[in-house]
């Protein structure tokens, strides 16, 4: 084997390797669904990583990103929750649970279940991605509103022409989401929006996944928060024609 061919071998071996190790760490650093969250995903059908909670199809569906590094398995059980209250919800599966690998993942879900009136939203890192995808499809009529779950826009996802129904929703404990960029990020949303916050709510309670690195004590537990978020999505949704 020629000098230039070991070479080249060593470098595809060293990257090979890296790879594996960067996965590895990523694995390690996810964060995993409670016992509560895998037994409401139960109730779930999956379509291709898509957790689907089917719902009334004549109401409009809910399509969701998961926050950064979070399993889509742990929003679950307020999903389950909506779902009964007759709106389909989609939890869509990220790219290694990085939803800013996956930002058109939605056109795929509408595409598959011929969605002709839904939301979308996410949570933290996920919002974020759901407003720059909703941001290119503002002049669908399919689209009749989107929503945040501790998070907010950036300048690139901005709905401050938006017509339809936006949904912020935020925990007086998130210690996690940055509240100064959140106020910022307020320019890039329309004046129809409404804000809400869950009394002693904190970032990782919006899904069922346990603590959360930098995150508050939140003050009430984690089902109550998730039947929280339920009944505030449900709220907004029936506000939706």
């Amino acid at each position: 084997m020629k000098k230039w061919q070991k070479r080249l071998l060593w470098i595809f071996g060293a990257i090979v390797a890296l790879t594996l190790i960067g996965l590895f760490y990523l694995k390690t650093i996810t964060y995993t669904p409670t016992t509560a969250a895998i037994e409401s995903a139960k109730q779930a059908e999956k379509e291709n990583g898509v957790l689907v909670f089917k719902g009334d199809e004549n109401k409009p569906s809910v399509i969701f990103y998961q926050g950064a590094l979070v399993e889509n398995t742990s929003y679950s059980p307020w999903a389950q929750q909506v779902a009964k209250a007759g709106y389909s919800v989609y939890l869509v599966q990220q790219p290694f649970n990085l939803a800013v690998l996956g930002q058109n993942k939605a056109e795929s879900v509408i595409k598959d279940n011929k969605l002709t009136n839904y939301v979308i939203g996410g949570h933290s890192l996920g919002g974020v991605m759901a407003s720059r995808f909703a941001a290119d499809q503002e002049e669908q009529a399919t689209l009749k509103g989107v929503f945040f779950l501790a998070s907010y826009p950036d300048e690139k996802g901005s709905l401050a022409e938006f017509n339809g129904q936006v949904l912020s929703l935020t925990g007086s404990e998130d210690g996690v989401l940055n509240w100064k960029a959140y106020e910022d990020a307020k320019k890039y949303l329309p004046k129809q929006t409404l804000y809400e916050e869950i009394n002693g709510g904190n970032h990782a309670g919006f899904g069922s996944y346990g603590e959360q690195k930098g995150d508050q004590p939140a003050l009430i537990n984690n089902d109550e928060q998730q039947k929280e978020v339920a009944e505030r999505l449900i709220k907004w949704l029936d506000t939706i024609k």
